[in-house]
């Protein structure tokens, strides 16, 4: 059975802030840097070094209401393909696509997690974005937790589900302005501990989300070796008066089915070549039958 839920967008100032909070503050930390370098002398430069030290390692809130304030700037679709394929008792691995510049659309899923029936529900975003000062505070309180092997295991165990994006922050570098590029290929890691714990695996494509910045990047070797390194991309984007408040593009999240695996805990490569595979192609289908719905037609879809 489908089921279909239209998000209306807000004005909401509040919502503005959120969503400047989540994007700028890696940029704040770069400019607040810069600034500490060339404006302060050496005695208060070392002071501000040693406060965002500080910011690195003290203990963070998680029961913030910031993640519910984000859905709301967007105007959102939220396409679940069967509502009865799921199951309250069982935690699933979601695959969500694209990462774009921001995944904004898993914020719907955030705020309507009722909307499936799942209890609980995480996300897991890049290990590094918590070692970095301000940012780590935010993301906490947007309900992030790292993309860690061993978080994502445990997790699940407790009856959790995780949404993560295979494709991670090296996509973008593989961005295009006229088509979808997902980076799949190479990412079989959460397929592996899919069939290792027994977790169905549920691919999510969201439409439009890489329409809501306007953005420039440098594609070369030295790019994609630092994109690596520092997991994060070094593209230049912008949004509404060029600020890092996004464009009100309107999103169509699509929930697919659920692709069930028989669990082994020592899966060969081959088993789980398959399994990726399988979800690869259910990841394609699902953007080929939902586009024209989600006013993509002429989008196409590239798995590099």
């Amino acid at each position: 059975m489908e089921k279909v839920l239209r998000i209306e967008s807000s004005n909401s100032f509040k919502s503005v802030v959120a969503l400047a909070l989540c994007v700028g503050a890696i940029h704040f930390n770069l400019v607040f840097i810069l600034f500490t370098l060339f404006f302060l002398p050496l005695s208060k430069s070392l002071l501000v070094f040693a406060l965002m030290i500080l910011f690195v390692v003290i203990p963070v809130n998680k029961n913030s209401l910031l993640g519910q304030k984000l859905s709301s700037y967007f105007p959102i679709t939220l396409h679940l393909e069967d509502a009865e394929a799921f199951h309250p008792n069982q935690s699933y691995v979601f695959g969500y696509e694209p990462h774009s510049i921001f995944p904004f659309g898993i914020f719907a899923l955030h705020d309507n997690v009722g909307f499936m029936p799942i209890s609980k529900i995480r996300f897991l975003v890049s290990s590094m974005s918590f070692y970095i000062p301000f940012l780590r505070q935010v993301w906490t309180w947007l309900g992030f937790t790292s993309v860690e092997k061993k978080i994502l295991i445990s997790l699940l165990e407790s009856g959790q589900s995780c949404i993560i994006v295979p494709g991670g922050i090296r996509e973008t570098l593989f961005m295009e302005h006229d088509s979808e590029n997902v980076f799949l290929k190479e990412r079989r890691g959460f397929v592996r501990i899919a069939i290792e714990m027994g977790h169905p695996l549920v691919p999510i494509f969201c439409f439009g989300q890489t329409n809501t910045y306007k953005w420039w990047k440098v594609s070369t070797k030295l790019v994609h070796n630092l994109t690596r390194f520092i997991k994060i991309n070094p593209i230049i984007f912008w949004g509404i008066l060029g600020s890092h408040i996004p464009f009100k593009n309107p999103l169509y999240v699509v929930v697919g089915r659920p692709i069930h695996v028989k669990k082994n805990p020592k899966p060969t490569t081959e088993q789980v070549t398959k399994v990726h595979s399988e979800f690869v192609e259910a990841l394609r289908d699902l953007f080929q039958k939902h586009k024209a719905k989600a006013g993509c037609t002429n989008l196409e879809l590239k798995i590099v």
